[in-house]
């Protein structure tokens, strides 16, 4: 028999309707996690699986888990999924297409007659972005006890609005533990979010693992005084202090190769005023690597500069650990199920590791788990323009089915497998 298949155009045509949920004048999307559009966007995910029999459940953290019914109701499920919300200035592929992918593996199964031994489930993990409320990854985080459940309820977005009185407010904080969801395998579909498959002209990553990342928040605290009265010689000027550190971690991305990433993207400059010197500035790094001894030597530079930095300037530098997960191996035997599924359905692939963070990696913490990507254009992702071609997005749907059916055992109706 054929391999089954998915329907390319279906999962085209559910991209492009969720997309109008945070529509953004370049073409991409604005759906901040838990805001009235997030909640538009979960409900209609939710309106959607529930036409296709499925039932749908809420964790108290926002968690939704889609699922249907396999032959064996005691079972654990096989999962796939990702995240609704986006950047502020986002694309309409990221994350969403690991849920949506998911959903029609799901609308295919029921079309095709094809039943599963285990159920089938999609999920959809609150918070992955991290652009409202800090850190990202959140709900799959708590799922990976990797963060509380308390101590997430209570983090706080930049208006002071509390996560989980948000969670109340769109009506999905839900009832169940978060921590107590079982699963018997997670895959994940998602754009790359970088160049190499365009570059090779492949339509399939088969991800080996997740690169790690340490994140610190710097405060770098000088004295604010007038522009024009203060020599140059006595200044103590957080923001000069604060450039060099800026220089400083963008040397080391280039010092760490090959696999370093180094970024500043935040920066507050204190007090802002054009003719007064800032006396304190707060900026936030992020360093990424996928080898550990390699990411933790490069965090071990960032702070020996910072403190011979303080000591030749003057100026008090506080370097704060905010967030660190280590590089994560995915589960060598759903790896190998995603390349079969490339190999079957005639797709090329190569192994890759994965640049970002995604849910999945958390996730693996508890469940064996498994990623596939598929090509976005120029490698470009958080940002309006971000784009995928519909072959390449049904492609790794097809590989992400294939995944699906093995782990979870299937046969269709009617037919002697």
């Amino acid at each position: 028999m054929s391999a089954p298949k998915i329907d390319g155009e279906r999962l085209w045509r559910s991209l492009m309707d969720m997309a109008q949920h945070g529509a953004t004048p370049k073409g991409g999307v604005c759906r901040l996690t838990l805001t009235d559009i997030d909640k538009a966007g979960r409900d209609t995910f939710v309106e959607w699986c529930r036409n296709e029999g499925m039932t749908v459940r809420v964790d108290k953290v926002g968690n939704i888990f889609a699922r249907r019914d396999g032959r064996d109701p005691a079972a654990k499920p096989v999962v796939t999924g990702s995240h609704l919300d986006s950047q502020p200035t986002g694309g309409k592929f990221d994350g969403v297409y690991g849920v949506l992918a998911g959903l029609e593996v799901v609308r295919s199964l029921n079309e095709q007659n094809i039943t599963t031994d285990a159920p089938i489930e999609v999920a959809v993990w609150t918070n992955e972005e991290g652009s409202r409320f800090s850190p990202a990854m959140m709900g799959s985080g708590v799922f990976g006890q990797a963060f509380t459940l308390d101590e997430i309820l209570d983090k706080r977005d930049t208006d002071g609005k509390r996560l989980g009185d948000e969670l109340e407010r769109i009506g999905y904080a839900g009832d169940l533990d978060p921590t107590g969801h079982e699963m018997s395998a997670y895959f994940e579909a998602h754009i790359e979010q970088g160049p190499i498959l365009e570059a090779a002209e492949l339509p399939i990553g088969v991800v080996t693992h997740a690169q790690g990342q340490r994140w610190h928040e710097i405060t770098v605290t000088g004295m604010e005084s007038h522009a024009g009265p203060t020599p140059m010689a006595v200044r103590k000027d957080a923001l000069v202090g604060a450039a060099k550190i800026i220089q400083r971690v963008n040397e080391i991305g280039h010092a760490f190769q090959p696999g370093a990433c180094a970024t500043v993207g935040y920066i507050e400059s204190m007090p802002n005023s054009r003719n007064v010197i800032p006396g304190r500035v707060f900026l936030t790094t992020d360093l990424r690597h996928p080898d550990d001894e390699t990411l933790t030597a490069m965090d071990r530079d960032l702070k020996t500069f910072c403190e011979t930095l303080a000591e030749e300037a003057s100026l008090t530098i506080d370097v704060k650990d905010f967030w660190y997960f280590p590089p994560t191996p995915f589960d060598e035997k759903l790896v190998a199920l995603v390349g079969q599924g490339a190999e079957i359905h005639g797709l090329p692939s190569q192994k890759i590791v994965s640049g970002a963070g995604h849910d999945a990696v958390y996730v693996s913490r508890r469940v064996p788990t498994a990623m596939i990507f598929t090509p976005c254009e120029g490698g470009v992702s958080h940002n309006e323009i971000e784009n995928a071609t519909p072959e390449d997005l049904e492609a790794g749907c097809n590989v992400l089915l294939h995944a699906m059916l093995e782990a979870a055992g299937w046969r269709r109706e009617g037919h002697n497998l």
